[in-house]
């Protein structure tokens, strides 16, 4: 059981998946800057979308770093869950491949590594190999797991593609595998991963929510002055195990993309796919039913 300071009000997080989207977390936790805002922030690595918003749901944890679809999801059956913020850069995941695939149409007959095969990035690959002319039973989805897990998938023969996060895309790439474009390509307006909490939560912890997200935006605001960038690439290094070079790569690429933010339109694009993969034939709802950013402008104006 880990030791919490009493003064301090603990936090219960989880997270799906290590990798760069997740940098302003561990820089928050480096600079300690949640013990600023009072809070004791307890991390845990659940490597499953689905496992994680189970337990979200449930009141495992308190706060959980997701994808926008599964909220939309688990909203509609019965969770009491919405998004607060936006916790990473529009999608720009590799989709990795084997040496031998050439193209799209080559993952016939093939295992793919996913999250959740109903779930996450694998409806964006369902709908781009649908669009070349796949249809589901033509390839095997396999739920591997986080990036980390997928990564490993593919490096072991176990799946011949997947879409991946900086670092692991590189690393692959460097092995020799090829990269097919990336989900930023084929869905430019697609939103990035976000986060999450119980609406009833929220409503009772609203100034340790609120400190939260000062907090993650405080680390944000960090690492991205460049002044920081030798001791930012450090923290990355020291917590994914990453090599130099990769990780001062990853962070130009990730200083040369604007402030991560969520907007009701891209969130009507989630919506679209979701109704689409679970066939529902109710009215689709505005992306209010979903969203609540009051607590993000709150931090921000406290800032």
């Amino acid at each position: 059981m880990p030791q919490h300071d009493p003064e301090l009000h603990v936090l219960k997080v989880a997270i799906i998946s290590e990798g760069t989207n997740t940098w302003p977390l561990y820089v928050a936790q480096a600079k300690r800057l949640f013990e600023r805002e009072g809070l004791d922030v307890e991390v845990t690595l659940t490597a499953s979308s689905a496992k994680q918003l189970e337990a979200l749901s449930a009141g495992g944890y308190d706060i959980g770093f997701q994808q926008s679809d599964h909220i939309v999801r688990g909203v509609e059956h019965g969770a009491d869950l919405f998004v607060f913020m936006a916790h990473a850069h529009a999608p720009e995941l590799s989709l990795v491949v084997a040496p031998s695939v050439g193209s799209l149409k080559d993952l016939k007959g093939k295992t793919l590594a996913v999250d959740g095969a109903r779930s996450g990035y694998a409806l964006l690959l369902r709908r781009l190999l649908a669009d070349h002319g796949l249809g589901e039973g033509d390839y095997a989805f396999v739920e591997f797991g986080g990036a980390r897990e997928r990564f490993e998938a593919l490096q072991k023969g176990a799946a011949v593609a997947s879409f991946l996060n900086p670092p692991f895309d590189r690393a692959l790439l460097g092995q020799g595998f090829k990269k097919l474009g990336s989900s930023r390509d084929y869905f430019p307006t697609y939103p990035g991963p976000v986060v999450a909490a119980r609406r009833a939560w929220a409503k009772e912890n609203e100034e340790s929510l609120v400190a939260f997200i000062r907090a993650l935006e405080g680390a944000y605001d960090w690492l991205t002055d460049r002044s920081n960038k030798a001791e930012a690439v450090k923290i990355l290094i020291e917590r994914l195990k990453s090599d130099p070079a990769e990780a001062d790569k990853a962070y130009e690429t990730y200083v040369s993309q604007p402030r991560p933010e969520l907007r009701a339109e891209g969130l009507r694009q989630v919506i679209d796919i979701v109704w689409d993969a679970e066939g529902f034939r109710q009215p689709k709802p505005s992306p209010d039913k979903y969203l609540d950013l009051g607590f993000y402008a709150k931090a921000r104006r406290r800032a």
